[in-house]
Order: structure tokens, then sequence, then C-alpha cells
């Protein structure tokens, strides 16, 4: 029996894995040919839109995880079945449930690769494909870090503490320095936002660094002139789909401790958590949809279903997060009803199997 479930286990994951390479393949090209729309913008060469595609094959394998688990069972249960090995095993006495249970097995190693991939690979790749090309794309030295986005304007650098939403920012620090290289004034504003192609600062504080003595002052709103604009500042800005579970987690907490709305990404906090439940529904599914038509299905059309299902999976999947935030719903009911639904929909198929 254990060498049976090696075999089928087996069969699952290097299906599975080939789907992924394929799928990745595909909409890598098509991530390629939409960048090249960028070509010539600053730096941003042939070179530099093949990093950043190569960049983002691991965030795009974990967006096609759920559909090609989906199709890798397809495969190998096909496979299994159009053979007759599938019809031996079950003659051989080997019930439905231990056959569900050696899949799910499978199933199982493959929602690990998912949460590895999303958590561990995926996120610091995208980040760093996203800096690169606003680096190249932009002609500016701009570097997102933990204490906040910092960019060089001139002889001037910037800190920007928090980025909000419809071009505002908040907790503004500016660095002036001279030819010389010298500190000649600091200034924090407590916000700013983009208006007519220029920032409006806030709450001003100055710090003048004159030869013989220190000068400060305080302004309540004035004009800054900056080649730093809002396009800039959110191609590094966060973007909870490349986030991790647990910096999801922390940003979430830091909005809500500063009273800035979260819904965003705590629907986003839901997907991610759904999403080895997605992936696992998947290869459930597959088994009633092979097994439960053993004789009028082929190769072909499983193929077909496959496709169909895994493309509206992804397109439900990823528009279940944004109408969750534009609706206020409920984010654990709206980034997990898709994975739920597939769930339940695999089981009742699971109990019309012969």
């Amino acid at each position: 029996m254990k060498i049976l479930a090696r075999y089928i286990g087996s069969a699952i994951m290097a299906s599975t894995a080939t789907a992924l390479v394929a799928l990745a393949a595909i909409f890598s090209f098509f991530e390629f040919v939409d960048e090249m729309g960028d070509l010539g913008r600053g730096h941003y060469g042939v070179l530099q839109v093949v990093e950043f595609v190569l960049l983002s094959i691991p965030r795009l394998c974990y967006d096609l995880f759920p559909v090609a688990a989906l199709l890798g069972s397809l495969f190998a249960l096909g496979a299994l079945v159009s053979t007759s090995e599938m019809t031996v095993i079950r003659a051989a006495g080997v019930s439905l449930s231990k056959t569900v249970s050696w899949v799910m097995k499978a199933g199982a190693l493959i929602m690990i690769a998912c949460v590895l991939i999303g958590e561990l690979i995926a996120p610091p790749c995208e980040q760093l494909a996203q800096q690169r090309r606003s680096i190249a794309t932009t002609d500016k030295i701009a570097l997102k870090t933990r204490n906040g986005f910092w960019a060089r304007d001139g002889r001037s650098f910037v800190n920007i503490r928090t980025i909000l939403p419809g071009n505002r920012v908040e907790r503004i620090f500016i660095y002036e320095f001279d030819e010389q290289g010298r500190l000649k004034q600091s200034t924090r504003a407590r916000r700013a936002y983009y208006s007519d192609g220029r920032w409006i600062l806030e709450g001003i504080e100055q710090t003048l660094f004159l030869i013989d003595r220190v000068e400060e002052r305080r302004v309540r709103s004035a004009n800054w002139e900056s080649l730093l604009n809002p396009d800039l500042i959110s191609l590094v800005a966060i973007n909870p789909n490349h986030l991790s579970v647990v910096d999801l987690y922390r940003y979430v907490d830091f909005l809500e401790a500063n009273g800035q709305d979260s819904r965003q990404y705590r629907h986003a906090l839901w997907l991610k958590g759904a999403y080895p439940l997605a992936t696992g529904a998947m290869v459930l599914l597959a088994i009633p949809i092979v097994l439960g038509n053993q004789r009028r299905a082929g190769t072909g059309r499983r193929v077909v279903v496959g496709s169909c299902i895994g493309a509206v999976f992804h397109l439900v999947n990823k528009a279940a997060g944004s109408l969750g935030v534009v609706f206020n719903l409920y984010p654990a009911l709206s980034a997990t009803a898709p994975a739920l639904i597939t769930l339940v929909v695999a089981l009742v198929l699971l109990r019309r199997v012969p």
C-alpha cells in the first residue's frame, strides 16, 4: 500500500510541478510583453525588463498554485485512468476513501510548497523587482525600508514614514545639503498632499544651519517644489499582495493602532491565509472530475474542464478581495468564500463517485 501511495503522490506532484512551470512560462511571457510598453523610460532597457520578469516569477507561481494543482491532479489521475491502473487499484480492494487519502497527502505537500513560496520567496523577490524597476524607470535613487520611503532629490534626501492613498503622505523629513555636502537645512512636516504638480506641506518645522548659528522656525503650510512625484512613491509603496502573512499582520496592527483604514490589508491577510486551503480544495476537486467520468471523459476534455474551472477560480479569487473592500464585507467571509465554495463543491461531487 505504501508503494501505491508513493506512486500516486509522486505522479500528482510531478504533474503539478510541470503544470506550474508551463503556466508560469506563459504568464511570464505576457508580463514581458506588458513591460515592453515602458521600454525606454529612464534606463529601463531590455535587460531591466528581463530582470523584472524573472524576479516576478515566484509571485506568478504563488498566484497560479491552485490552478496548477488542479491541472496537475487532473493529468496524473487521468493518466492512471487511461492506462487502467486506477481500475486495477480499485479492483485490488483499495477503497475510494483510501485513494482520496493518498491523493490528499500529496495535496498537503503541494499546500506546504505554496506556503513556502508565498511566505519566504515571493515577497522579497517582488519587492526587489518593484524597487529595481522604479530606479530604472525614474532615474532616481529610491528605497523602501522599515523606516519608511527614502529618495534622493537633487542635493536633498527625503524620508517619508507613512504613504496614504490619494497622493497623500505623512511624517516627511527633508534634509538639504550644500555643494560641499554640508547639511544646511532640515525640514519636518506632519503631512503633505500633491496638487497641480507640486507638494503642499503642512505643519512644518524647519532647522537652518547657518555659519555662526542655528535657527528654528515653524510654518503652517508651504509649497514644496520637488521632482519626487506620487507615481515614484506608489511604485515602492507597500502593496498588500507583495507582503507575507507576518508582515501583513504587523502592518494591519500598525494601521489600526494609528487609526488608519486597514480594510484592504485585512482582506489581503485573509486571502493569504485561504490560498493554501484553495490549493488543497483544487486537488480534492480533481478526484470526482476524473473518477466520476472514467469512461466518458478523455484527456482533452479533462484539460478543458480543468482550465475553465481554474480560470474562473483565479478571476473570482482576485475579485473577491477587491469587492470585499469596496462593499465593506467581513474579510474572513469575502476572502475565504471562493476557497470554501470550491471545497464544498468538491465534497459534494466526491459523494457521487461510485
